[in-house]
């Protein structure tokens, strides 16, 4: 029996039906078995950079550094199916079990699946990239025989600066997840990786970056604790209609407003859709003000989370610049404010998101360009789930105005987890999972 009586259909990117009639539970991250396999492969792929280790070592390059002087000029890409299976032998737990290496790039990039049972062996997910490091580092060592005053060099050119600092500070393996040691909170793992990763991930696709995004983030919803009893529902729905484009609204809203509208005009079409479909009515009249009322205040926040992704796009999309994304987050909620008397996205955490946001994104401050924050940071983390997907959505539309590209920052990325399905087509593995 159904958890929840309510139904949405999803549409794909291109505002195509995917899955009509589909009950609100069959998309939670708990449920959904694309969602859990996303999880699964985000908590237990590796990142393997062999063309970067080469050329690190060819120049001493290495952990962010270059010393002279330790150069070594290994044939790695000459011996690289050796090495690829002597990484497998050192990674899998027995033969045959789910351990998988994806060559890309001529065999310059790996992308390592460890076994499902060193995750589960783990207290935590960096079990994955602790072991691809590792192996890799033994693999060149065996490979080349190198010896013990030059496996330090190997080692520092495979892990970076690990451990004289927390993180593998210019490490040539990586995972898409942060060391737990910089998630900020209970919960806050998927929900720290940077909007380029994302963005990149899904190839600039904005609606497949804001679908992959909000699942992240909606995942760590329910990690943290913040989808229990009626609040499941709430999370489901703006996850729904924000992230997956339920009802087909957020292409149905980009749409309308895509060649001449403004984030005023988004506005508008959202509260026309939301009197047709009966999320809202007209409520008492003060002056020349018409106040509206709902009975559902959990759908009116998914269709306000849906339309602040509509106006990231249309906005964003005109401009084609990341930066407007705080001050659209921020004034489409103020205007649906002032135009309905209702609470905006996230009963208003996004317009207070979005103030910070503005400022250290790219104001006075400058710290950095959108593409570069994450929803376990100190400025973006308070909305729940629903302001990063439109940063996601803003970054994959930009044209080049950002300090740091996501080419620059996450091409890597691209190269490996990109050509993962269901990474880089989340709205329909989603679909095909309900």
């Amino acid at each position: 029996m159904a958890k929840y009586s309510e139904t949405i259909d999803l549409y794909d990117d291109a505002g195509k039906l995917l899955k009509s009639g589909v009950s609100l539970e069959k998309i939670s991250p708990l449920v959904n078995p694309a969602t859990r396999k996303l999880i699964d492969l985000t908590k237990r792929t590796i990142a393997v950079n062999l063309g970067g280790i080469e050329n690190g070592l060819k120049t001493g390059k290495i952990a962010k550094g270059h010393i002279l002087g330790r150069e070594l000029n290994l044939d790695i890409a000459g011996n690289k199916d050796a090495i690829v299976a002597k990484i497998k032998e050192m990674v899998q737990v027995e033969e045959g079990d789910d351990t998988i290496i994806h060559e890309f790039g001529g065999g310059k990039l790996l992308l390592v699946e460890v076994p499902s049972r060193r995750i589960e062996a783990a207290s935590t997910y960096d079990a994955a990239v602790t072991a691809v490091a590792s192996a890799t580092t033994y693999a060149l060592v065996d490979q080349f025989d190198i010896s013990m005053f030059d496996a330090s060099t190997v080692k520092a050119a495979i892990w970076g600066s690990y451990p004289h600092t927390m993180d593998m500070v210019g490490a040539n393996v990586s995972s898409v997840l942060s060391n737990p040691q910089n998630n900020e909170g209970l919960g806050y793992a998927l929900r720290n990786i940077p909007v380029n990763h994302v963005v990149m991930m899904t190839n600039r696709n904005a609606m497949q970056g804001a679908a992959l995004s909000s699942t992240l983030e909606q995942a760590g919803m329910f990690e943290m604790g913040n989808a229990i009893g009626p609040f499941e529902r709430a999370q489901l729905l703006a996850y729904a209609y924000q992230g997956l484009n339920a009802n087909n609204m957020v292409y149905d809203l980009v749409k309308a407003n895509g060649s001449t509208g403004t984030v005023g005009t988004v506005v508008q079409s959202m509260v026309e859709r939301a009197l047709e479909d009966k999320v809202i009515v007209p409520g008492k009249k003060g002056g020349y003000f018409q106040f509206y009322d709902t009975k559902d205040p959990m759908l009116w926040n998914a269709y306000a989370a849906a339309g602040t992704m509509a106006a990231t796009m249309v906005n964003c999309g005109a401009g084609r610049f990341a930066q407007a994304v705080s001050s659209t987050l921020l004034y489409f909620n103020d205007l649906l404010e002032h135009e309905t008397g209702l609470p905006g996205c996230d009963y208003g955490r996004v317009m207070g998101t979005a103030v910070g946001f503005s400022f250290f994104s790219h104001s006075i401050y400058g710290g950095g360009g959108p593409g570069i924050f994450n929803g376990n940071h100190v400025v973006t983390r308070h909305a729940a789930g629903v302001a990063i997907p439109c940063v996601v959505a803003a970054a994959a539309l930009d044209a080049g105005t950002q300090m740091f590209s996501p080419e620059s920052t996450s091409k890597i990325y691209a190269d490996t987890y990109g050509k993962i399905d269901v990474f880089n087509k989340p709205i329909q593995q989603i679909a095909n999972g309900v």
